[in-house]
């Protein structure tokens, strides 16, 4: 990569970084890159839905592929310094997840427009860091009819340059245990509703996790508590509510319902159930021939995602999706995130390259 474009590159993610977009709060950088964007020679205005927008890069209908790119501008909420570049390192709330995927797609835009020879779409979404009916993916596949024309989509989520197929699906569940109040001096007059929710507790942290091999590559599904409270009324008194956070993560050779059964079956009617989130698992599509030819441009390696991306919500329109991103997998949602820009660097000339083949 020549220095102009590397320095523009880190420059680009720079000005990402320093423009704050936790969930909720995307408005700021939405207009940021519709303004920068806007300017550019496209084949149409930029689109926009809510907080999201769609930038079409080349209309040519000349029979080459439709590729999409997306990402999501939201980040987690958590502890980071400002927005600075340290060695060749850059440090900032989203550097990994997914600003620099971000960066990808504006420096495609802004230096290797013209040299496009695929139709080629940019999606900037918001709340992709919430509950699955909250994303504003999914107002913009609505909205949007010319996505659905898209013969892949790669979700530029932080993969450190490898390729991550399909990905696991999660369904998130309150499980609350009931009892009757006390006084703590005389528990015998109540019911612990914490005493209750014993034996869940203990037989979700016996579980295994179970392993599933699709198209060559190993899936885990896992349950796991990952909040909990009881009902708060004081120190000394028998809690007559507790409440667990469980999510099921699932490999994609299962159904919703199938997850859904799954805790039901966990339960056993011991507690009180109330799905909160219920997000699609998707298959991975690797022998997909644009997929071959993404590999072909030089990822670092092929894997399972073992995690939830809006790679699911475009397989569940029909349209083929994997994971592909220079963010550092490690350093989402961490404390003082930071990601390489050699890795931006090394991505950006992986997508270039795959572009160049598709044709």
């Amino acid at each position: 990569m020549d220095e102009a474009l590397a320095r523009s590159l880190n420059e680009t993610l720079l000005w990402l970084c320093a423009i704050d977009s936790p969930i909720g709060e995307e408005k700021a950088l939405c207009d940021a890159i519709q303004e920068r964007l806007g300017k550019l020679p496209l084949p149409s205005p930029v689109r926009r839905y809510l907080d999201s927008i769609v930038v079409p890069l080349r209309r040519k209908r000349d029979g080459s592929p439709h590729i999409v790119l997306a990402g999501h501008t939201d980040t987690v909420r958590t502890e980071n310094g400002p927005a600075r570049i340290e060695g060749d390192r850059i440090f900032g709330s989203g550097s990994s997840d997914m600003k620099s995927g971000l960066a990808l797609m504006m420096a495609l835009a802004e230096h290797r427009l013209a040299a496009l020879q695929c139709d080629v779409t940019l999606v900037f979404y918001a709340r992709e860091e919430g509950p699955y009916a909250e994303n504003e993916l999914g107002p913009v596949l609505d909205g949007d009819p010319d996505l659905s024309t898209a013969d892949l989509a790669i979700c530029l989520e932080p993969s450190d340059n490898k390729l991550h197929l399909g990905c696991m699906g999660s369904v998130h569940a309150h499980v609350t245990f009931r009892g009757r109040t006390a006084h703590s001096a005389r528990p015998w007059q109540g019911e612990s509703a914490l005493t209750k929710a014993w034996p869940f507790i203990r037989d979700v942290a016996a579980l295994a996790p179970e392993e599933s091999t699709i198209d060559g590559l190993p899936y885990r599904s896992v349950t796991t508590i990952t909040q909990a409270r009881d009902g708060g009324r004081g120190r000394n008194v028998v809690p007559d509510t507790f409440l667990c956070n469980v999510n099921h993560r699932f490999a994609p050779d299962r159904t919703l319902e199938q997850a859904q059964n799954h805790i039901e079956n966990l339960v056993a009617g011991r507690a009180e159930i109330v799905f909160t989130d219920l997000s699609p698992a998707a298959l991975p599509k690797r022998e997909h021939p644009l997929v071959e030819k993404l590999v072909a441009a030089g990822v670092r390696a092929v894997e399972p995602k073992h995690a939830w991306t809006d790679v699911a919500r475009l397989a569940a329109r029909g349209i083929a999706a994997v994971n592909f991103g220079p963010g550092e997998n490690a350093q989402a949602h961490q404390k003082n995130e930071s990601t390489s820009l050699p890795l931006v660097h090394e991505g950006f000339e992986i997508l270039e390259r795959f572009l160049q083949s598709t044709v």
